[in-house]
């Protein structure tokens, strides 16, 4: 199956529309971080800021980790990318700011996104329970994540 595609309007889709993003969340729009943006954009992998870093350097020769680190971190701060963190601490990052669903491979460290519409009412239906008892305890659900894990073979 081939991953889903992000709905249309989830995410900028020009240099403007990102610089209003980045303007809103307090943060500069920079050519690096568009570069950065564009990137994450154009592969449906979930690449690691060390994997985004060779390749925004192929077309920005000077542009460093360090710099790359924190572009990706502006991205993350304005909502138009996501940090996924594994259990050891590795960070992959996704192009995509709508909600859906991965799996990992726990052997490679791969993410995918699952093409697997999100379903915003699958925790109430589920565990109506669940619901119930978090409202008891004064937390708002406001969203989930479903991540699968597995090896590939």
């Amino acid at each position: 199956m081939k991953p889903s595609h992000p709905a249309p309007n989830c995410c900028p889709s020009g240099d403007e529309e990102l610089r209003q993003a980045l303007e809103k969340a307090g943060r500069r729009f920079t050519r690096q971080r568009a570069a950065v943006f564009a990137y994450l954009h154009s592969v449906e992998s979930h690449p690691t800021a060390e994997q985004v870093f060779a390749a925004v350097r192929r077309s920005l020769k000077r542009i460093s980790l360090a710099t790359v680190y924190k572009a990706l971190d502006a991205l993350v701060a304005a909502g138009v990318a996501s940090r996924l963190t594994s259990e050891d601490g590795t960070a992959r990052y996704d192009g995509r700011s709508d909600s859906h669903y991965h799996l990992r491979c726990l052997k490679t460290g791969q993410v995918r996104d699952l093409p697997l519409e999100y379903d915003p009412g699958l925790i109430e239906r589920l565990a109506p329970q669940l619901t119930q008892w978090l409202r008891e305890q004064g937390f708002e659900l406001i969203g989930h994540r479903i991540e699968l894990l597995g090896q590939f073979k």
